[in-house]
């Protein structure tokens, strides 16, 4: 990769990095509703989903995906229904919220579900298909390993950010936790917005091919 294209890539991902999107949203309303040890565990989770589609899109398994309209709806689905499940499991449990944080095995669930979440949302193996080769080097020998050290640059860009925003919900949680009635409301909310997300993704269109 030439000197340029990585500076490019690397101020693109970064502007790409700070604007607000699912997975910001996602892990801010699971820090809000479930705290800060839950919400660096949905990052984490969430960092490591994005690792699979890095790997999947370097050995070709998520352009696959993408051209079957059949695999893309299968995959979507799935991913938007575990949102929907997850957003409604977060609203029922708003009465619980207080005891049940900091909860180890709570936080074990978080950052699978994470994973889960990031896995299964096509939108995010369409956005590293369509955005790194951009900046591949055609005449380089190795493409795969071009692919997948950008990818990871891009997750980890887009983790950092996830960091800020788990430390701002965090801070945003603590000043309502003397106050039961907006901290279930809060959680209801975040519940609710998650689901929202599920939905937003079943809604999602595959993109055209050529």
């Amino acid at each position: 990769m030439t000197e340029t294209n990585f500076w490019l890539f690397l101020a693109a991902a970064l502007v790409i990095a700070a604007i607000p999107g699912p997975g910001i949203f996602y892990v801010a309303a699971r820090t809000l509703s479930e705290g800060r040890a839950s919400g660096f565990a949905s990052t984490a989770g969430t960092a490591l989903g994005g690792l699979v589609h890095v790997v999947a899109g370097s050995l070709g398994i998520s352009a696959i995906i993408l051209a079957s309209a059949e695999l893309f709806a299968a995959v979507k689905f799935v991913g938007a229904l575990y949102l929907v499940w997850l957003g409604i499991r977060t609203f029922r449990s708003a009465g619980r919220t207080l005891q049940l944080k900091n909860e180890p095995v709570g936080d074990k669930r978080a950052f699978r579900d994470g994973v889960l979440v990031e896995a299964l949302n096509p939108k995010t193996a369409a956005f590293f298909l369509a955005f790194i080769p951009q900046f591949l080097d055609p005449a380089s020998s190795n493409p795969t390993l071009q692919f997948i050290v950008l990818g990871a640059i891009s997750v980890t860009l887009n983790t950092l950010a996830d960091v800020v925003v788990v430390l701002i919900a965090s801070a945003t949680r603590t000043q309502l936790i003397g106050r039961p009635h907006l901290m279930r409301r809060l959680t209801q909310g975040s519940g609710l917005f998650i689901a929202g997300l599920g939905l937003s993704l079943a809604l999602a269109r595959r993109p055209a091919q050529g």
